[in-house]
């Protein structure tokens, strides 16, 4: 990073402090990013981006103010952004009853580069994203083909009035496949996310991208001739990858301190479990934890944008509600520590309390002897698309595809299958969850307003529960 943007960031630091501020913390970024989307052979879209800039957050009279720079050059540039937040929560301190007070933080002073065993390329990327796309197409009924595959790197330079000062390299590589079926009128699209934090490495060791390129293509393909899912009310298996968002959305998100007290119910929900810290939630057989040090996933990270230093936090524990994830602000509110979960998309905005890489924690079962002692149920696979009640209580999600099971077996291929239920009953339900746990990249949270998105990891093993399963088209 230029040494200028750490100057400007101390500048500004300091000049909060002459403005009588009673917190201050600055986040300098660089960014390079380099992204194309190949469709049937060719490429539909290329972009490649540089982003500098500084965001300055201070607080002032119980009140945030925020301002952010963008390609600074001079100090009068910095001054300025700073009496601008200054002015901002002075505005705000007038209007706002409730006075913002921070817990503790440690002074933290640390340099760390994320390790990268391949340096991404734009050829390197364009060569693999071809070889994909051709593998994709080889499919008889595959009528589109879609590969989006890019890198960014970042360096990031924190500082607070406190003392705490924290330099964060790392880069990140993601590709997105996605197949379409197309026979007789009927469509069916398969899709999958691969990469993390590292180098191209996450896309290539194992041939990871090039198996998944063959999956999503034999899978569309495969689901033509699949039948559709009658309403049923059963057993449910869900894999590790559908699990990922299940996560996400309905243990995930609510989890978030800001949620929890309602302040993010205007624009993105609240969430079911307010006001039951140390209830029984769920099932003794449901363990759910936040770890940013997942080593390799999107969601790693060694400090967050309070500089607070990353830590596993248990959330969930033999069913039982034990802890939120905060930020400086919310947990002052509940008596507890940070859980180093602040984020900021960027520079541009204001850190929010976010997701790390939550996960369901793995059992003891085998998948196949989960789906053994199933006489009537579904096995469920592979995320598609959510949705959810504001405070994520009653939810449905689509999955790619599912399997009957009849039983102790695994039958017929199903398609349009949506599963549905209630949080309360479905997490209570739980009886078993696998040794098979895995991470998956999530590549587009939204929370905020402005919007922000995010990317992250989210994981578990296969888990079983009572849920209802249907299609979203009427039996043929």
């Amino acid at each position: 990073m230029d040494n200028i943007l750490e100057d400007f960031a101390e500048r500004a630091v300091k000049y909060s402090q002459e403005l009588g501020c009673e917190y201050c913390d600055v986040r300098s970024e660089n960014l390079v990013s380099d992204r194309l989307v190949i469709e049937n052979g060719e490429v539909e879209h290329s972009s490649a981006k540089i982003e500098t800039g500084l965001g300055i957050r201070i607080l002032f009279d119980g009140a945030w103010g925020f301002y952010s720079v963008s390609n600074p050059k001079q100090t009068n540039e910095i001054k300025l952004g700073v009496e601008k937040a200054h002015k901002a929560s002075k505005h705000s301190a007038n209007s706002n009853r409730y006075k913002i007070k921070l817990a503790t933080g440690k002074t933290n002073k640390a340099k760390f580069s994320f390790p990268v065993k391949v340096e991404p390329t734009i050829e390197d990327l364009v060569k693999l994203g071809f070889d994909c796309d051709k593998i994709i197409c080889m499919q008889k009924k595959i009528i589109k083909s879609q590969v989006d595959i890019g890198f960014k790197k970042i360096q990031k330079f924190f500082i607070n009035n406190e003392g705490t000062k924290i330099k964060q390299n790392y880069t990140d590589v993601v590709a997105q496949l996605v197949a379409t079926a197309y026979e007789s009128g009927l469509t069916q699209t398969v899709n999958i996310t691969e990469g993390g934090r590292g180098g191209i490495e996450k896309l290539i060791e194992n041939n990871c991208l090039i198996n998944s390129a063959s999956f999503v293509s034999k899978k569309a393909s495969q689901l033509i001739n699949a039948k559709p899912a009658k309403e049923d009310k059963a057993i449910v298996v869900m894999n590790p990858d559908f699990v990922a968002l299940l996560t996400h959305e309905i243990l995930g998100h609510p989890s978030e301190a800001d949620r929890v007290l309602g302040k993010e119910m205007a624009w993105a929900g609240g969430a079911w479990w307010s006001g039951k810290l140390g209830e029984q939630i769920a099932s003794e057989e449901l363990n759910v934890f936040d770890d940013p040090t997942i080593e390799g996933s999107l969601g790693w990270y060694k400090y967050d944008d309070e500089g607070n230093i990353s830590s596993k936090t248990q959330l969930i524990e033999n069913g039982k509600l034990v802890n939120h994830l905060q930020s400086r602000e919310t947990a002052e509110i509940f008596h507890t520590k940070p859980s180093a979960n602040m984020r900021a998309t960027s520079y541009r905005f204001m850190p929010l309390i976010r997701m790390a890489c939550t996960c369901i924690d793995k059992g003891n079962w085998q998948p196949h002897e989960m789906i053994r002692e199933i006489k009537n149920g579904y096995l469920v696979s592979n995320m598609k698309i959510p949705s959810i009640d504001m405070k994520r209580y009653n939810w449905s999600i689509s999955c790619q595809y599912a399997q009957k099971i009849e039983n102790g077996e695994v039958k017929d291929l199903l398609r349009d299958v949506i599963v549905l239920g209630t949080a309360p009953e479905f997490f209570k339900s739980i009886d078993a969850c696998g040794n098979d746990f895995t991470v998956r990249p999530i590549t587009n949270c939204g929370k905020g307003d402005p919007m922000q998105s995010m990317e992250m990891g989210n994981g578990g093993p296969s888990i079983r529960a009572i849920a209802t399963v249907k299609s979203v088209i009427k039996n043929e």
